[in-house]
């Protein structure tokens, strides 16, 4: 391997990355340095976050730059101003000794005021976020006529963000003869347009293999019923005692949501989702990179962007439906050559997403039991033990107090010291544990399959009358049962948030695996059958109808052929997110 030396890196730069701790280039860098120092080539580098990009591209940047001309000479967009000031902080530093060059973060959410400051006094390098270049362009406050090189980094997340417009027209606004480099995590078919039509003949960099998941990283499962996911997470954060993770959820409200629980359950845990102000996301991320937050609850679109070093965990609170979301996600852990843990709660409806996203990044995703209250309890135990065993000891300072408190606890054995140590730390965790349950997921399709078809074949009265209505009532048959996660107060819930007009009475309700069934009154039935088809629960498609006692509703192929007649429901039901 080469060093960074012999890679053409000038002095004045070995000397800012050495203090910096830099020894030997990571693959990214050995691949990229050389080629764009030489400036002959436009580059496309597919490669995650964390493999050391930003040295890749910010060095030979800085080294190409005439720090004698106060005229922008390279810019560098990125898609969030989290990254932008990230990407900016590190050219600073890289730059230590670089005489007179002045690199610049552009972004929104700042007085633009003093960012036309800055660049009528002169900078060499932009760092920007697409919309505030543009503000700064129309405003002819910024010329791009000097530029020769142009990176865009996360381009695959700008044109997620919308950015596709704005990157036209900055790109328009640059000279033809510049040199461009694009870097990417995943290559998605709008990312290669911006490639075919802004660059000439790119030499391709992958780092790994294209769209695959960081190499450093550890893909694990747990399945859980849907309403067991929070205690999963839960069990899951108390497992790793030095835990630092984030956890994403699909939406602001589950976001929000997620975040107070574990709040409210005395957890170093914080919300980070659009709702927020530019100022409050500013705090919560203060508090997480600084670690005074152990796990940060994100939307992905919150989350964009940001870069944090050495999380232990992703954990995914349910997988995304975009697989090169995963990707990201996965990437933000197990960087710079550590290790780190991706790991998804799911239950048994997301298998097929997860065998989508295996074949994709080239891993498999291995099982996992959920932590059993014994284990978490013991790892708790030894965690504190080995806390024990390095704390540092003032002793001059504790030696003043040592005589009184060995005089007030003399009459305590060391054992019965340490017990009572260990339960100040563990009496909270010990009780809430006390004979929980065992959430690990149980595929019960045998016995299922069992229950049902004798159900559906009713050898007497009894049998038949749960698919049978009460007197004056209309037997109500829904697709989702116990083995959902769905129970009689998500039904209730249903019926008062989706039906308009007077209240429904529900009569009995039976919860069979995969279905239910339930009785309204005669005249109410077709107005809840309407309501509850198309409705989503939980990422399964509702199907609901007046039950026929003598339909076979186990039959899954029946089941199916059902939901198909009914296409006005199936192509565009609303949404019922339920809350977990």
């Amino acid at each position: 391997m080469a060093t960074f030396e012999e890679l053409g890196v000038c002095e004045e730069l070995l000397r800012g990355i050495a203090e910096l701790g830099f020894e030997m280039p990571m693959p990214v860098q050995e691949k990229v340095i050389p080629i764009l120092l030489r400036g002959d080539h436009d580059l496309v580098g597919l490669a995650q976050t964390g493999t050391g990009k930003t040295a890749a591209f910010g060095l030979p940047v800085i080294q190409r730059t005439d720090t004698s001309r106060h005229v922008p000479q390279a810019l560098i967009l990125a898609p969030t101003r989290e990254l932008c000031l990230q990407i900016a902080g590190d050219l600073a530093d890289f730059s230590k000794y670089v005489s007179d060059l002045t690199v610049l973060p552009v972004y929104g959410g700042s007085s633009i005021e003093s960012q036309i400051k800055a660049l009528r006094k002169g900078v060499q390098i932009i760092v920007a976020t697409p919309g505030r270049l543009i503000d700064l362009i129309n405003r002819k406050v910024v010329c791009l006529d000097d530029v020769h090189t142009v990176v865009l980094d996360e381009a695959d997340e700008m044109l997620n963000m919308g950015f596709v417009d704005s990157i036209n027209d900055i790109l328009s606004n640059v000279p033809d003869n510049r040199k461009m480099l694009l870097f990417s995590a995943t290559m998605p078919p709008e990312v290669e347009k911006i490639a075919k039509r802004f660059m000439s003949e790119p030499e391709e960099i992958v780092i790994g293999t294209r769209n695959e998941g960081a190499q450093n990283v550890q893909h694990i499962y747990y399945m859980v019923n849907a309403r067991n996911k929070y205690l999963a997470l839960k069990r899951i954060a108390d497992d790793s005692p030095n835990i630092y993770a984030i956890v994403f959820c699909r939406t602001r409200l589950e976001t929000q949501e997620i975040a107070d629980k574990l709040i409210q359950d005395g957890y170093n845990a914080d919300a980070l989702h659009g709702d927020l102000s530019q100022q409050q996301r500013d705090i919560v991320m203060k508090k997480f990179r600084d670690r005074v937050l152990r796990l940060l609850v994100a939307t992905d679109v919150a989350a964009r962007g940001l870069d944090v070093d050495d999380l232990t965990h992703v954990i995914n609170y349910g997988l995304p439906e975009d697989t090169a979301v995963y990707t990201h996600r996965s990437g933000r852990t197990g960087r710079a050559g550590k290790t780190g843990i991706s790991v998804a709660i799911v239950h048994s409806r997301e298998k097929g997403r997860m065998r989508d996203i295996e074949r994709i990044i080239g891993k498999k995703f291995e099982r996992k039991e959920v932590p059993t209250p014994k284990h978490i309890i013991e790892k708790q135990l030894y965690n504190l033990a080995a806390r024990l065993e390095c704390v540092d000891v003032n002793e001059e300072e504790i030696n003043r107090y040592l005589p009184g408190v060995l005089r007030k606890l003399s009459w305590l054995s060391t054992e019965d010291l340490l017990k009572r140590v260990l339960s100040l730390e563990f009496n909270r965790l010990l009780s809430y544990y006390q004979d929980a349950p065992n959430i690990d997921y149980v595929d019960e399709k045998p016995k299922k399959e069992k229950k049902e078809k004798a159900l559906a074949r009713p050898r007497n009265d009894k049998e038949k009358d749960r698919r049978t209505a009460d007197k004056g009532l209309a037997r109500i048959y829904v697709n989702v049962g116990k083995g959902d996660g769905f129970y009689a107060g998500n039904l209730i819930d249903m019926l008062n948030k989706n039906i308009t007009g007077p209240r429904i009475d529900v009569g009995r309700i039976d919860l069979l695996p995969s279905y239910s069934l339930f009785d309204v009154k005669k005249g109410d039935a077709h107005r809840v059958v309407s309501a509850l088809k198309g409705l989503d629960f939980f990422g399964k498609r509702i199907f609901s109808e007046i039950a026929d006692p003598n339909r076979d509703y186990a039959n899954a192929s029946e089941r199916k052929t059902s939901r198909k007649s009914d296409k006005k429901y199936n192509k565009r039901g609303p949404k019922y997110k339920r809350n977990t």
